[in-house]
């Protein structure tokens, strides 16, 4: 590039390309400053869809849950005197049991789909213990279970209140790289360490052989990434 003497007037196509060069470089700035705001109202949006979920669960658990287990009980107290006295009444009272059982078995699938239970029944650091215990393969577990493997978890004993998102990310990101481990390491020992001290932090670690040169990232790998991402965190692999 030729140097530019010091007090050289600008002509009319070097006025041009700096204006086509201010106009790039403003949409540049005004992205980089956007960019922070973006990521604050994804959060924002993340975090009150899993709240809501988390309040939904909550009131569907406590209230039509108990009702129509109630009904149920209700049922069975006159199937059979319904059945003595009247045949073709028993019959409907017994189609109408299996039918209450049946929207109670549907409602307890969308309770659990909205959210897992046992973050609501035991918490974070235990259902992430409970998660590594049914990942674990102790030695003499037969052949077919694949070389033996020890998952464990270390945590806080008592678990702060959490965000309903940060907990899900969490315990999502937890699981799908204790699969990991568990699918493609060939690792003898897992540890997944928690610690929470403003933020939440998830590490886990085993003593397998490591990536591949020519890894390619697959799904579960995508996933932890967005999970962090969508609440301003970052996930390192």
């Amino acid at each position: 590039m030729a140097e530019v003497p010091p007090g050289r007037q600008l002509n009319a196509a070097d006025r041009r390309l700096l204006d086509d060069l201010a106009r790039h470089a403003g949409v540049v700035v005004n992205a980089v400053h956007l960019t922070p705001d973006l990521q604050r109202s994804r959060a924002e949006l993340v975090t009150a869809q899993a709240e809501e979920r988390r309040r939904l669960r909550r009131d569907l658990h406590d209230g039509p849950g108990p009702t129509l287990a109630a009904i149920v009980l209700k049922l069975n107290a006159v199937t059979v005197q319904a059945q003595i006295e009247n045949p073709t009444a028993g019959q409907l009272v017994t189609e109408l049991r299996t039918e209450t059982r049946a929207a109670i078995a549907e409602l307890r699938r969308l309770v659990d789909n909205l959210r897992s239970p046992a973050l609501d029944e035991v918490g974070l650091v235990a259902v992430i213990r409970q998660q590594a215990a049914s990942l674990s393969r102790p030695a003499g577990i037969g052949a077919a279970g694949g070389s033996p493997l020890i998952v464990d978890v270390e945590g806080p004993a008592g678990t702060p209140v959490l965000p309903a998102a940060l907990e899900v990310a969490a315990y999502r990101i937890a699981t799908e790289a204790m699969t990991n481990v568990v699918r493609h390491s060939g690792a003898a020992r897992c540890l997944v360490t928690l610690t929470m001290n403003g933020a939440v932090e998830v590490r886990v670690a085993d003593d397998g052989t490591g990536l591949p040169v020519d890894v390619r990232p697959g799904v579960g790998w995508r996933s932890m990434r967005e999970r962090a991402a969508e609440l301003g965190g970052t996930c390192q692999i």
